[in-house]
């Protein structure tokens, strides 16, 4: 049995072959994400481990480095780092070196006056020579270093990037105004930040700590230990020095170099997890193929299984036969995926490093795991998928196939098929309906259950769908096709299993196309509609990298010429009866030019008599109406009754609560703007942008955009995000399509006979092509259809559960684009049958008539 498994397979090499390129694909998918994400993760740490050569231990100033603006005391503690504080580590025992570290945001402009890089990776630190003018972590390729406010150096790749060289005024900014200073050094540095494309400016020690924290005060210290004391014991003098004070996070060079590894291997396994999850999408597609291949050739066998019955073969010969076979081309199929997915994964670190010249790179990891993993995968998936064909041929009873023919299914077996695809697909409509109405994060699970539910429901209910919707098509195939249109549509119904089958593998790929596509639409009409809405304003101004925006650039954009009205909307943070919401600041002089609020109670006046404006779901949520008071707790540390002046409906850009600027300073003084709107006295002008522009003394890091650009950066977010995940499910489409080549080919082995026939009576070799070509549409454009209703549906209920996320969001379907994609897919279907009809119209009449 072993050996006539091992022929049948070289027999039918040229039927299996699809079969084994879907396997290899998926596989190859496998272990090219494998490969590339610990490939990636080990550059990502080989690059990152440099950057603690000489930490021992390092003490952080949490108030300082959390990035909120860095020039206020923590709450959690007192104390501070400053010179005092080098003094003191740098007198223990077991320090060799302590040093002061100031660090924070610092964007560079290039000669353009843009900003190099970006923002989230654009740092600034203090330059700190030693006794020789030399610092160690910025050795200087060119120049010296920074010794007052006028200079700074820049990091070698910044400085080549931008064209700067020795002796050239740089403009550089952090939260406050633009800075202009002479570049006197140019340095190379292993940090971290700089290999992976950002930017490093160096200023002097005074310099630093005015710009990016405050005068005399560091971020964090760097201790190295002498020879001979461990991180550790160091660690333990430092705490007793330090205390326990919560505002300080000490840990030694070991534990940061883990944590840094944590966190990449981390992101790592979450970019592994989302690859893997589409490449089980393509290998779920390759198990439709695998199983319609094996059911067809055990169609197609059924003599020669009868055969072996009838001289003795039992039935677990019979299934093992089959299955063994489907061991041989998993087994090869999965090795060669393994070579592809290697490949793969060096192409994925090509694409990075052309994408981003300073992506680290090493060379690529191939771990037992991986090849482990990818070939138990393929050989699993190929032997499962046969299984099912493999117990039918063992089910073939000897006498009765001798005759040969496909046995059809019975109607008892067709039955519980059907009833089971409908229970399947009821339960799972009924949870994305439920889920759906929730309107909360509680529904996702529901819908999620539901979503795959009836996705498996729709699957098993395939078969009972091909007949009536593929007559509905009928008179369309006659008109278009003629008597080989009609042919194509019986054709496409005569084996409902296998329609479905092949049809399947499309709709799983239309269902999530459709289903992003939809959702896409839905946020990108939700958010364009919300500022078309609630926002008056010509231009919004803000901080790139989300740094608030000082108090002396507020006003500049206000006297800027051509400001009719401006406002910095400032965020502060209180607690209303015990619940924290974030309060939105206007000036009341100028809101009603800047903004929409649909007040359903009180008045926008309440806002000038410095009472507070809450939208309709706050209301709901503390029980107050216009008129109410709420009793509020403030930052500094005080609580009050505050009166609600009036109630807006939800949405727009204000969130849940709006107050006047002059009452949230009352209580917080370094309440932060995060962005200004502002009104132009003859709109969005040119002129107004660049006023705006100049306003801000043309600060690389502060754009100036019309609400038309706020909304092109949302809906190009969206479409990043749709093209990723298109690009990602472009396998399982491409394995789709080697479905549909598969089916037809064998499909036309199958009907040799019949093509004969027809050729013989008159059907010319164009009618044949045609005929195939139609059949391949059909099945094709079938599958796509029930998974584009099947999406949308999903999408909407998907959509249902965001709603209290995204305020407005409806369900918008883009009609062009489904019809785009039922279109493609139909285009699909013609390619994919190009050669399987080029091969059943040059059949031999006089051999197809007689084939046995």
């Amino acid at each position: 049995m072993y050996r006539t498994a091992l022929r049948n397979v070289l027999a039918h090499k040229g039927r299996l072959l699809m079969t084994a390129l879907a396997v290899m694909l998926g596989t190859a998918f496998v272990a090219g994400t494998m490969v590339f994400s610990d490939t990636f993760g080990k550059a990502m740490r080989d690059s990152n481990s440099k950057s603690y050569s000489d930490v021992s231990v390092q003490v952080v100033d949490r108030a300082a480095d959390s990035g909120s603006s860095g020039r206020h005391k923590s709450e959690s503690g007192t104390g501070t780092l400053d010179d005092s504080s080098v003094k003191t580590l740098a007198a223990l025992p077991g320090t060799a070196n302590a040093r002061g570290v100031v660090s924070g945001f610092t964007g560079v402009a290039d000669k353009k006056g843009n900003l190099i890089g970006q923002t989230w990776s654009a740092k600034g630190a203090n330059f700190a020579p030693g006794p020789d003018g030399a610092d160690p972590r910025y050795p200087m390729a060119e120049g010296r270093g920074p010794k007052d406010a006028t200079e700074v150096a820049l990091d070698r790749k910044t400085a080549d990037k931008a064209g700067y060289k020795v002796g050239d005024t740089v403009r550089v900014a952090s939260t406050g105004p633009v800075v202009s200073a002479k570049l006197t050094g140019v340095f190379t540095t292993d940090d971290p930040v700089v290999n992976t494309g950002g930017t490093l400016t160096l200023f002097d020690r005074a310099t630093a700590q005015q710009v990016l924290l405050e005068p005399g005060r560091y971020s964090s210290i760097v201790l190295t230990a002498k020879p001979g004391t461990s991180q550790d014991a160091l660690l333990g003098d430092v705490r007793g020095k330090i205390g326990t004070d919560k505002q300080f996070d000490i840990q030694t060079g070991a534990q940061l170099k883990a944590d840094d590894e944590a966190m990449i291997t981390q992101g790592t396994d979450s970019l592994r997890t989302m690859l893997l999850v589409f490449a089980g999408i393509s290998l779920f597609v390759g198990i439709f193929i695998i199983a319609n291949t094996f059911t067809m050739l055990v169609a197609q066998r059924t003599k020669e299984l009868a055969l072996l019955r009838a001289i003795g073969a039992s039935r677990k010969q019979v299934t093992r036969s089959v299955l063994v076979e489907a061991l041989l081309i998993g087994t090869i199929s999965a090795v060669a995926g393994l070579a592809a997915g290697v490949g793969i994964g060096a192409g994925l670190q090509s694409l990075m490093g052309s994408l981003d010249e300073n992506m680290p790179s090493g060379s690529l990891v191939i771990k037992p795991v991986t090849i482990l993993v990818t070939i138990v995968v393929g050989v699993l998936v190929t032997v499962l998928s046969a299984l099912l064909p493999a117990r039918r041929a063992a089910r073939i009873a000897p006498v009765a196939a001798m005759s040969g023919g496909d046995q059809p299914a019975t109607q008892k077996s067709l039955l519980i098929r059907n009833t089971i695809g409908a229970l399947l697909a009821a339960s799972g409509l009924a949870l994305i309906a439920y889920g759906a109405s929730t309107g909360d994060d509680s529904g996702r699970m529901p819908v999620g259950i539901g979503a795959f539910l009836s996705l498996i429901g729709v699957f098993v209910l395939l078969p009972l769908l091909s007949r009536p919707v593929v007559a509905l098509v009928g008179p369309l195939l006659r008109g278009l096709g003629g008597t080989p249109g009609k042919l194509a549509q019986q054709n496409a119904v005569r084996n409902p299993r296998r329609t479905a089958a092949t049809a399947a593998a499309l709709t799983i790929g239309l269902t999530l196309v459709s289903g992003l596509t939809v959702i896409g639409s839905s946020v990108t009409d939700a958010l364009d509609r919300t500022l078309t809405s609630s926002v008056k304003a010509d231009y919004l101004v803000d901080a790139a990298n989300g740094m608030p925006l000082t108090g002396s650039l507020t006003e500049q954009i206000a006297k800027a010429p051509g400001v009719a009205a401006s406002s910095p909307l400032v965020e502060s943070r209180w607690s209303l009866a015990d619940t924290s919401v974030k309060i939105t600041g206007l000036d009341p002089k100028s809101y009603e030019q800047l903004v929409r609020m649909k007040l359903t109670s009180g008045s926008a006046d309440a806002l000038g008599k410095g009472q507070l404006l809450v939208d309709s779901d706050l209301a709901k949520k503390l029980n107050v109406t216009a008129g109410s008071t709420v009793t509020s707790a403030f930052p500094d540390r005080t609580s009050a009754p505050v009166t609600v002046g009036g109630v807006y409906e939800k949405g727009g850009v204000l969130g849940s609560a709006v107050m006047a600027n002059a009452e949230l300073v009352k209580h917080e003084p370094k309440a932060h703007a995060s962005a200004v709107l502002v009104k132009g006295q003859n709109g969005a002008t040119e002129a107004l942008k660049q006023s705006l522009t100049d306003a801000t003394g043309a600060n690389p890091v502060i754009e100036v955009k019309s609400m038309e650009d706020v909304r092109k950066n949302f809906s190009q977010a969206i479409t990043f995000a749709l093209n990723m995940m298109y690009g990602l499910l472009a396998m399982s489409v491409l394995v789709a399509i080697l479905g549909v080549i598969n089916t037809l080919a064998m499909s036309v082995f199958e009907r040799k006979r019949e093509i004969g026939m027809l050729r013989a009576i008159g059907l010319d070799r164009r009618g044949i092509k045609r005929m195939v070509r139609l059949e391949s549409v059909v099945i094709s454009v079938f599958g796509a259809g029930i998974g584009l209703v099947l999406g949308c549906f999903i999408a909407w209920a998907i959509n249902g559960t965001l709603k209290n996320s995204l305020s407005g969001l409806t369900t918008v379907l883009p009609w062009g684009q489904l019809a785009l994609f039922l279109g493609l897919a139909g285009l699909v279907g013609l390619v994919a049958a190009l050669w399987p009809a080029r091969r059943a119209s040059r059949l031999d009449i006089l051999e197809s008539i007689k084939t046995d």
